[in-house]
This record gives structure tokens, sequence and C-alpha cells, in this order.
């Protein structure tokens, strides 16, 4: 490894263990809220995994609406979050944290990706 790799390595590692902190965060604070609502608990997508609903919400939260109406009006709809209804159950704050969770997992997993394919085609040699 070079430096320049080893320096993006060590970021794309600091956004990994952000990312962790953050979806702690994000999960007791908004997704435990809305899984106690009667009103949002069946509206939070698939999960296929414990805690794949921290994800999905995340995501309904961070992209823009017009992409979210067009993923849950789709074949895959039952695999999404209902973002409407999940904008009328959190506040700034909520969405603030969801966007910071989930731009950082995205952020960070496209870098690791990416240096794993670069290193193994020897860009950095």
């Amino acid at each position: 490894m070079n430096d320049l790799e080893s320096i993006l390595f060590l970021i794309a590692l600091a956004g990994v263990f952000l990312t962790m902190i953050f979806y702690i965060i994000f999960g007791q604070v908004t997704v435990h809220k809305l899984r106690k609502n009667p009103e949002t608990k069946s509206q939070l997508g698939a999960e296929f995994v414990s805690g794949w609903d921290i994800i999905n919400v995340a995501k309904a939260l961070s992209i823009p609406r017009s992409w979210s109406r067009k993923l849950e009006n789709g074949p895959f709809s039952a695999l999404h979050a209902n973002s409407e209804l999940l904008y009328k159950h959190t506040n700034r704050v909520d969405c603030a944290l969801g966007d910071i969770f989930y731009f950082l997992l995205m952020l960070s997993g496209l870098l690791l990706i990416t240096l794993a394919v670069s290193h193994e085609f020897g860009f950095f040699v």
C-alpha cells in the first residue's frame, strides 16, 4: 500500500466507524419512536435482517421525494418505507440524523469498494 491508498483507506474506515455510531443513534432516537407508533409500525419497509428497517427509514428520509414516490409505487414497493407517512411523524432532527447516517453509509461503502477494485487492478502501485 502506498501513502495515498493508506490515507484513503483510513478515511473510509473513519467513515465506517462514524456510520456505526449514527446507525445506533438514528435507530434509538427515530426508528424506535416510529416502531412504537401503530400508524407507522407496518410502514417501515421489508426487514430482511434485524435492523434493516433503520436503513429503509434513513433512505426514505434522505433521498429526494420524487425518487421515494417512484420506489413506493414500483413493483418492489413492499421493500421501501412510506416516505410521506415518515415525514409526517418525524421532525428536523430526525431527518438530519437520517441524512447524516445514510450518506455516511453510502459514501464510506462506495469508497471502500472503489479502493478494493482500484487496488486489484493495480492503480496504486
